[in-house]
């Protein structure tokens, strides 16, 4: 069976990778079509596959750049021919499934979110903009563009509840929900007593909202730990305190060492499902959560971390003053990140695909029969 994986943009390492790492492991001889394709910063276990990337990689800053030419994607995705595959797999979190396979084909989409930009965060993106009445009605095609496409996708699976309700509601589109994977394996519960700081993982990004567990770790004089870099990074370290500690990007074991370490992990962030929480469960370490999106179906409340209610300073020192009262068990930590491991990732999403190939094959089946039989 030829497959064809159509994925955004591959100039990053990030959890979308990682899922497409995954399915790549479950269909090695797939030929991989980006929008764009940055070797240098995608991760290098990619290099060694067949990637075919859009007409947009051509174009001068495009893969460094990739959100300016939002507008052009739609275009991009449809330039692909697919018309040699017959399975297409499209991991989505903006224009890949709207790939047009050939008639026959089976097309399952990943989908991570509806693109944030033109729906639930389009105000949020545009807002003070000094062009934001021209951006207005390239958006409302894309938005238009966005739900006609949805309809070239056979079957729907994403990533968390929230983001189904959402597929629901923008492309009236049921879908199967099946958790990102996590390499739980990676991950070793520490047999000493947990150290005295928390932990935050993240790009430097606004939505990240690492500002928030700063400006508490200020007010409390606690001890906070952040990995990461991004676009905010001296914003935020202007932002820090004495107590705060930015140890920019470090490798996988180091990260899994302080996760192992960490008084309990801090994830500010409103998240689709957000794989950091699962790792540091993994590690036996409790989390902090904003109570929206993913972090609901990830973190049990009083049992595995605490979530707070409200984004704010206030809400989350609440919720770390209440985390420290309380005495978490890292076993149930770890039991409940279990539930998200790359295996049954493997399973689920290998069986879902099986499952509607027999669906277009029974399809395609009923086409061919005529539909009067002379006796």
């Amino acid at each position: 069976m030829r497959v064809a994986i159509v994925h955004d943009w591959l100039n990053q390492s990030g959890g979308a990778e990682r899922v497409l790492a995954a399915i790549h492991r479950l269909y090695p001889t797939a030929s991989v079509f980006p929008i764009v394709y940055d070797a240098e910063r995608a991760p290098a276990e990619m290099r060694a596959w067949d990637i075919r990337p859009s007409f947009l990689q051509r174009i001068p800053l495009a893969r460094r750049k990739h959100q300016m030419f939002l507008p052009l994607m739609p275009l991009a995705v449809e330039q692909m021919d697919l018309g040699e595959f017959d399975l297409v797999i499209s991991t989505s979190s903006a224009c890949a499934k709207g790939a047009i396979p050939r008639p026959g084909a089976t097309h399952v989409c990943y989908c991570h979110t509806p693109c944030r930009y033109i729906w639930d965060h389009y105000h949020e993106y545009t807002r003070g903009l000094r062009f934001r009445s021209l951006i207005a009605p390239v958006a409302h095609w894309l938005r238009m563009w966005d739900q006609l496409s949805a309809a070239r996708v056979d079957h729907f699976v994403t990533n968390s509840h929230w983001v189904a309700s959402r597929i629901r509601s923008y492309y009236r589109r049921d879908s199967e929900v099946i958790y990102p994977p996590v390499d739980v394996d990676r991950f070793v519960p520490s047999t000493r007593a947990p150290e005295d700081f928390y932990l935050v993982v993240s790009r430097f990004v606004t939505y990240k909202r690492i500002d928030l567990a700063i400006e508490a770790a200020n007010r409390l004089g606690r001890r906070l730990v952040v990995v990461g870099d991004g676009p905010n990074r001296r914003r935020l370290q202007a932002q820090a305190g004495p107590t705060v500690e930015f140890l920019g990007w470090r490798s996988d074991e180091e990260v899994a060492s302080l996760y192992a370490r960490c008084r309990a992990f801090i994830f500010p962030g409103w998240e689709d499902f957000g794989i950091a929480p699962v790792e540091a469960q993994a590690a036996g370490r409790p989390v902090i959560a904003y109570g929206r999106g993913g972090a609901l179906e990830t973190v049990v409340d009083g049992v595995t971390g605490v979530c707070f209610p409200e984004q704010t300073v206030d809400s989350l020192i609440a919720a770390i003053e209440r985390f420290e009262r309380l005495e978490l068990d890292p076993a149930q930590c770890r039991s409940q990140a279990e539930r998200f491991d790359t295996r049954e990732f493997e399973r689920r999403f290998k069986a879902a695909v099986d499952q509607q190939l027999g669906r277009t094959a029974e399809a395609v089946t009923v086409a061919r029969e005529p539909l009067i039989r002379l006796a």
